[in-house]
């Protein structure tokens, strides 16, 4: 779906608290930009319209989060959803979470091993089925490589296509991780924090299964 151009995107961003606007300068920084950088650092790549993280970021005041997509005009619907949310608590999304553009087929260009991040969310990503468009997934191995580079937890996978959850296993194993657990049904599961996001709602009307995986990177010793 091709996304309409709003000129008033990128001038309220620059104008928000919490925006990055510079992440490539970031690099072996990120946590720096958090009062408390000891706290846990949690990673959403391709954020979208923050379906997740204005739920995840104010229900763990303990974690600071960075959500990153590629679109001003996603990005700055991410930050109004957030502070509405953050509103509702009676607080501000400046204590532990921070938005950024970024293309994540180039994150290697702001991120490194000193960031150290100790969660990965990707939630529904594009899933590029055309054969010569499947290195551009989020969860392709050269995307993963990159990853490990700076993941020093686990990974948490989230999408509604088939195809893309099957043919991720693989990239997994090829770049080194381990599945630590899946599930085809989401929704049937329990134990499992899930934050149920407006994609996620619209793919479980239809009749589609939430497919969810955690995976982590097997470290030499």
């Amino acid at each position: 779906m091709r996304i309409r151009h709003k000129p008033w995107a990128k001038p309220e961003l620059e104008a928000c608290s919490f925006y990055v606007a510079e992440p490539h300068a970031q690099k072996g920084h990120w946590r720096e930009l958090f009062s408390e950088p000891d706290k846990p650092l949690y990673v959403e790549l391709g954020c979208g319209k923050g379906g997740f993280i204005s739920q995840a970021a104010p229900a763990h005041p303990e974690v600071n989060f960075i959500a990153m997509d590629i679109k001003n005009e996603m990005l700055v619907l991410a930050k109004r959803k957030l502070e509405a949310a953050f509103e509702e608590k009676g607080t501000v999304p400046d204590n532990n979470v921070r938005i950024a553009i970024q293309n994540i087929e180039r994150l290697e260009l702001a991120w490194d091993e000193n960031d150290r991040a100790e969660r990965i969310f990707i939630n529904f990503c594009n899933p590029w089925p055309k054969k010569k468009h499947k290195k551009r997934r989020l969860t392709h191995t050269r995307q993963l490589v990159n990853y490990k580079k700076f993941l020093k937890g686990e990974l948490w996978f989230k999408t509604d296509d088939d195809e893309l959850f099957e043919e991720s296993f693989e990239y997994f194993e090829e770049a080194g991780f381990r599945i630590k657990f899946k599930t085809y049904d989401l929704a049937a599961e329990t134990g499992i924090e899930n934050f149920v996001t407006e994609h996620e709602k619209m793919f479980t009307e239809e009749g589609k299964k939430i497919k969810f995986l955690i995976a982590e990177p097997v470290r030499e010793d």
